[in-house]
């Protein structure tokens, strides 16, 4: 039976940068200050609003005209969701693996922490954002139509921090009237529940490694104890001679070697156990009990299409659309770069943004190719798992009806009791392995399932 190492992938909380504006105050003795953002004539900037002391009553109306707030959005229809499944509690000390996401989701730290930076983006009320800062953008105009006719000094150090103050507002607020902040927003906002995802998935693969582990720690106590009557028959004939003490002290240590193995199993499972019961929030005593695994349906499998999985898998997947996103950002600065040296290729600047333009395509379509290639391995994976439980299925019913024959025999006088004990061995040997396929068949398809519902390849 294979061992398992298990890589927790606990994702780091992800530091935001929420965009803000500063609001800078002008004092009325301001006289030698000045501003580049007039004209010498004393008109305000062309595109600026008009906030002289001859149009102040009218400031309300320009504003609304020059950076007036978009219309409300229609509100979405909300779509009948599904009545959720009732949650029952796991019994005190023990986990399984249906409660296992919600129970993360209700006491990981990391996930609830990763939560709260989804809610702080998602309370953003962008329509007030943009009043403020449309609001600060005229007071940094009428402070600076008010060092104009005051006589301040164009170039000044106030001027120079008025002009960057506005210039960087009024990108913030493009930005937010073209939707490109509620768009970065909502891929980080993708990008956090990518990271909650992946805790989840790794939590489940501890979950799933714990469940073979015990599996292989019952295996060693049937060998141990198929090697304690192995070694008591081997004492019987080195007393009669029939075996030498080199012999039976060999048998005798591989026992040693044995226990060895399996006390270091052990202690590998109290460790995992402690670090599931840390991810569930439950105290750590290596001791939680696991519930078995749900069994994978011939339904579900029947279910499995690999074109159409494929195309869900890649539509939610969030590696594929955060190399989108950069595909994207390498199209812009090459269409910048041309906008720059007017598409002319005798400009090694424009030559190179061309070939770094051509890269990102390449290493768009090889991350695709990727993406395609390891989910249809998944699939096939599901297939070859299903075939070896069969197989094991088929030698467990083998080894039964052998043992169905020892026990005859037995009863009968023509076999000992040792030779019955081995043929029982064998029964058990054999349901040991097909749990062990179970175990590897539900891990498989647990994995597609995660590729296909949320783009994540194990």
């Amino acid at each position: 039976m294979k061992h398992r190492t298990i890589a927790l992938l606990l994702a780091a909380a992800l530091g935001l940068s929420l965009i803000g504006g500063a609001a800078l105050a002008v004092e009325d003795d301001a006289a030698s200050s000045g501003s580049t953002a007039a004209q010498t004539d004393g008109a305000p900037t062309s595109g600026e609003p008009d906030v002289s002391p001859e149009n102040t009553e009218g400031a309300e109306e320009m504003e609304s005209a020059v950076y007036g707030a978009d219309a409300g959005e229609a509100e979405e229809e909300q779509e009948e969701q599904p009545p959720a499944e009732e949650y029952i509690p796991d019994p005190v000390g023990s986990i399984s693996f249906t409660n296992l996401e919600h129970r993360l989701r209700e006491n990981n730290l990391n996930l609830l922490a990763l939560e709260e930076s989804i809610q702080a983006i998602e309370a953003i009320d962008y329509e007030k954002m943009t009043d403020d800062i449309r609001k600060q953008i005229n007071q940094i105009a009428q402070a600076q139509w008010g060092m104009i006719v005051t006589g301040g000094a164009v170039g000044s150090i106030a001027a120079s921090s008025m002009d960057a103050a506005y210039d960087s507002l009024r990108d913030t607020f493009d930005d937010l009237k073209d939707g490109k902040i509620q768009e970065d927003n909502a891929a980080v906002i993708r990008q956090l529940e990518n990271a909650q995802e992946q805790i989840i998935m790794a939590a489940e693969s501890l979950y799933v490694a714990l469940v073979d582990l015990e599996l292989n720690d019952s295996a060693l106590d049937r060998q141990l104890t198929a090697l304690d009557r192995t070694i008591q028959e081997m004492e019987l004939r080195y007393e009669l001679g029939h075996i030498s003490s080199q012999t039976l002290r060999q048998t005798q240590a591989s026992r040693t070697a044995l226990v060895s193995g399996q006390q270091t199993l052990e202690m590998n499972i109290s460790n995992y156990k402690a670090q599931l019961e840390m991810l569930i929030g439950a105290e750590q005593t290596g001791n939680i009990q696991l519930q078995g695994l749900p069994q994978v349906t011939s339904q579900q499998l029947e279910e499995m299409d690999l074109e159409a999985d494929l195309a869900a898998a890649k539509e939610v997947s969030y590696d594929l659309f955060a190399a989108q996103r950069t595909l994207e950002d390498a199209q812009e600065d090459f269409k910048d770069a041309g906008k720059d040296y007017n598409y002319n290729e005798k400009k090694y600047q424009y030559v190179s943004a061309q070939h770094t333009w051509e890269s990102a395509q390449y290493t768009y379509q090889a991350t695709l190719q990727s993406f395609e290639n390891s989910f249809r391995s998944l699939y096939l994976q599901v297939k070859d798992y299903k075939q070896v439980l069969d197989a094991a299925r088929t030698a467990l019913a083998v080894e039964q009806d052998n043992y169905s024959v020892a026990q005859l025999k037995h009863s009968q006088g023509s076999l000992s009791d040792n030779g019955l004990l081995e043929a029982e061995d064998k029964v058990k040997s054999a349901q040991e392995t097909v749990e062990g396929a179970e175990v590897d068949l539900f891990t498989a398809y647990n994995n597609y399932r995660w590729a296909v519902d949320y783009g994540i390849l194990n």
